[in-house]
């Protein structure tokens, strides 16, 4: 049997936060919620990726702090370049906004940069090789 991704597992500060940022952001919704003695753990995904991958995220974290030039990120993919436009456009006028949108040569294509309220990067990105109407690597 291959291993197969099915998770990331996120310590943060504040999880509602991440939540609202998440649903508002990336359209994905608690799947999954509970209590475990004091820590409250949560499950993010995308219509329909329950079952396939998740974010879990736990409370009592501590905010990510990243060196400068430090360019790890959570890349999700939309369906245009105007919706990139209009998450880095919503990203500015919250504050969050990481890089402006930017064209870089395939695989990369046309993507911006957002801080999420734990302090990751995310990435949303169009033309890449990876979802929505991807071309091929080939």
């Amino acid at each position: 049997m291959i291993p197969r991704l099915t998770h990331l597992a996120l310590h943060v500060e504040d999880v509602e936060a991440c939540i609202d940022f998440y649903r508002d952001f990336c359209q994905m919704r608690v799947c999954h919620r509970r209590e475990s003695g004091s820590q409250t753990i949560v499950w993010m995904s995308e219509p329909g990726q329950e079952q396939s991958f998740v974010f879990v995220m736990m409370d009592k974290g501590h905010r990510l702090e990243l060196p400068e030039r430090d360019y790890r990120h959570f890349g999700f993919a939309v369906e245009s370049r105007e919706q990139v436009d209009l998450l880095a456009q919503k990203a500015e006028r919250e504050g969050c906004l990481l890089w402006p949108p930017r064209e870089e040569a395939f695989p990369v294509g046309y993507y911006c940069g957002v801080m999420d309220p734990a302090g990751n990067q995310v990435e949303f990105s169009y033309g890449q090789p990876l979802g929505p109407g991807a071309p091929s690597l080939e």
